[in-house]
């Protein structure tokens, strides 16, 4: 099948031309304005993360992608990721299946754990139920997209008993990826719920994550399970020249990295570390056929059959963002296909 590249956002909180930190409202105005340009520059999917921090502006994904919905023609639509372990799954569907029919069968969902852990106090959960509640609310997920009626039961919340979720959804059904930091159990997961596995790389060689893909076919073939599409979640950024791409990513990428070190007891990252991930590591940063030759690569030594380039990080503005998207699906997509010979 011929590669399918997406991108993703956090609706990263960005500056204004003044250099101050815009506000959350206009930033969600931003991103579905940046949606309108992937969709008409050609890119296949669009996904918006779910967060509940003060540096993202995304905490209700669906709701924004709606509003896409209404605004583009063609461009997929999901998330990146739905934090699965602190919702409901039934509640979850609902959107999901509601989006995918204003939008004509354009949404897909990708869920996962999530990289923070503010959902939990927020909702009322506890870390130390972490596993146990992603096993069974995807379990209940992957059952309600399947089946029309459901009977389910579990210890994280009650039961269901011939339970039909309204709206169903259309007969073409839904992809559900689960998004996968490079656990072997994670990856084993996936394929006993049949599901897709999108793998999230965001720093070191992409290839040290090919005995993950290994394992999912061994796993679809030991499970007797039909093997899905494999997806690679990574940040990037696309400009003009391989200069102007560092020279603009780097300044974002310096303060998002430093505010979660601080954090989390990180040593401060520099700019040499940043270069080294941009020329040997999981940032696809420059020019078009940087980009596009570093994706190629990626998806031929992984044997992938979607990328999505995380294109914001840290307060990039959004004209830049905009520049970057336009220049993502008229340069370096139909550049990854002619490479891969798929043009």
């Amino acid at each position: 099948m011929m590669v399918e590249l997406g991108v993703d956002t956090f609706g990263d909180i960005s500056r204004d031309q003044t250099g101050a930190l815009k506000p959350a409202h206009q930033v969600l105005r931003d991103v579905v304005e940046e949606a309108v340009v992937a969709d008409q520059s050609g890119i296949d999917f669009i996904g918006l993360g779910e967060h509940h921090r003060t540096d993202f502006a995304i905490s209700a994904p669906e709701i924004v992608l709606a509003a896409i919905a209404g605004r583009t023609a063609r461009i997929r639509l999901g998330t990146a990721v739905t934090v699965l372990s602190t919702d409901d799954p039934v509640r979850a569907f609902q959107r999901f299946s509601t989006l995918d029919a204003v939008s004509n069968g354009r949404a897909e969902a990708i869920v996962g754990r999530g990289s923070f852990t503010e959902s939990y106090p927020l909702f009322g959960f506890e870390l130390e139920d972490y596993d146990q509640l992603f096993e069974e609310r995807l379990d209940l997920f992957a059952k309600l997209v399947r089946q029309e009626e459901v009977t389910w039961e579990g210890q994280t919340r009650s039961g269901l008993t011939q339970a039909r979720v309204q709206p169903p959804l259309g007969p073409k059904g839904m992809p559900v990826w689960v998004g996968v930091g490079g656990s072997p159990e994670s990856v084993v997961r996936v394929v006993r719920h049949d599901l897709q596995l999108m793998l999230a790389i965001i720093g070191g060689d992409p290839r040290r994550f090919a005995p993950y893909v290994d394992l999912y076919n061994r796993a679809c073939v030991q499970l007797n399970r039909e093997k899905r599409p494999v997806g690679v979640h990574s940040p990037g950024f696309v400009a003009a020249t391989d200069e102007a791409a560092r020279e603009l990513a780097w300044p974002a990428y310096q303060e998002m990295f430093g505010r979660l070190g601080r954090e989390r007891g990180w040593p401060p990252t520099t700019k040499a570390r940043f270069i080294d991930e941009v020329e040997n590591g999981s940032l696809y940063i420059g020019a078009p056929e940087t980009v596009a030759q570093k994706i190629a690569a990626t998806v031929r030594d992984l044997g992938l059959q979607r990328f999505d380039m995380k294109y914001t990080t840290g307060p990039i503005p959004h004209g830049a963002l905009v520049d970057c998207l336009a220049l993502y699906g008229e340069k370096v997509i139909p550049r990854v296909r002619e490479i891969l010979g798929q043009a």
